[in-house]
């Protein structure tokens, strides 16, 4: 049996494991340069920036086995509780679960725990295209449902635009990372040489989805506006030495797929299979559950295949 994976992401590459291990042939093809997804962290200036998810936190017992063992190897590291809130009302701080940070950027994540190799700069425009036994679709919802409109209630997502910034040395009061709420241009600020660990003097903003439609064409367009509002908020009055502009059109799911851990039907004749973050039965989407939802889906399909 033979299984094409579509999106080269952590649920992606997650689902691929899982079939793999239980003896069942994988392609996984994506169409960017890179496996990652949204754990995108290129290489800016000489070294990694986390210009996608901002980090990670780890509640279910399977994903807290796995966040365990990437801690052994060294790949993450337990970076935060507690984040800095900015709002119209003043500043607070915030103290939830640990959030966890990759050395080497979250893409690692996914590059250090590819069981097989890439297609990469691969778009697939059609289902047709694939002579696969099966086929998951690891993306977006709006993504998948270009592929197979008719397969699942797909869920709407909101846009962001990443603006990554670098210092010559720090010049804000945030320690780690702050939410910015009611604020037109900005939802996060997070120190990427804190999250990193390397100490770099280097701000990641996160925008709001109306900064972010207004951009999506030209997303250079957005770096003006939230140099501007990181001014506002964190005081900083220097102009950076560099920025890196990163356009997520599709970044925030909106809804979710209600208490389903996963999507699997028979879609022209064959197992469809849908991963990713809306899929998550147990919270909000993130990490952890995109990370669920494709080994889960993988253990499904490969019993589905027999």
């Amino acid at each position: 049996m033979r299984v094409a994976i579509v999106g080269a992401g952590i649920s992606g590459v997650t689902c691929a494991r899982a079939l793999l291990d239980r003896g069942v042939e994988v392609e996984l093809i994506d169409r960017g340069r890179a496996p990652g997804g949204r754990l995108a962290s290129p290489r800016v200036h000489d070294r990694r920036v986390d210009i996608g998810a901002a980090y990670f936190t780890a509640k279910e017992p399977d994903f807290v086995a796995a966040v365990k063992h990437w801690n052994e190897l060294g790949a993450v590291r337990e970076w935060t509780d507690t984040l800095d809130v900015y709002s119209p009302d003043g500043h607070s701080r915030s103290t939830g679960p640990i959030r966890y940070a990759a050395p080497d950027g979250l893409r690692s994540l996914v590059t250090g725990s590819l069981p097989t190799d890439v297609r990469s700069q691969n778009e697939i425009g059609a289902l047709a295209e694939l002579d696969h036994d099966a086929v998951v679709l690891a993306m977006p919802d709006p993504q998948a449902a270009r592929l197979a409109p008719d397969a699942f209630d797909w869920v709407e997502y909101e846009p962001v635009i990443a603006v990554a910034a670098g210092w010559s040395q720090r010049r804000w009061p945030v320690a780690d990372a702050a939410f910015v709420n009611d604020d037109p241009d900005l939802t996060l600020i997070a120190d990427d040489g804190s999250r990193r660990g390397d100490g770099a003097a280097v701000l990641v903003a996160h925008t709001t989805a109306d900064l972010a439609r207004a951009h999506l064409d030209a997303p250079d367009g957005a770096i003006a506006p939230v140099l501007a509002a990181v001014g506002r908020v964190l005081g900083v009055d220097a102009e950076p030495e560099w920025t890196h502009v990163h356009r997520w059109t599709f970044a925030k799911p909106v809804n979710t797929h209600g208490d389903s851990e996963f999507g699997l039907v028979t879609h022209q004749g064959r197992p469809l299979g849908a991963c990713g973050d809306t899929w998550c039965p147990s919270g909000a989407p993130r990490v952890e559950s995109a990370y669920l939802s494709g080994h889960r889906l993988g253990t499904a399909l490969a019993e589905r295949l027999g």
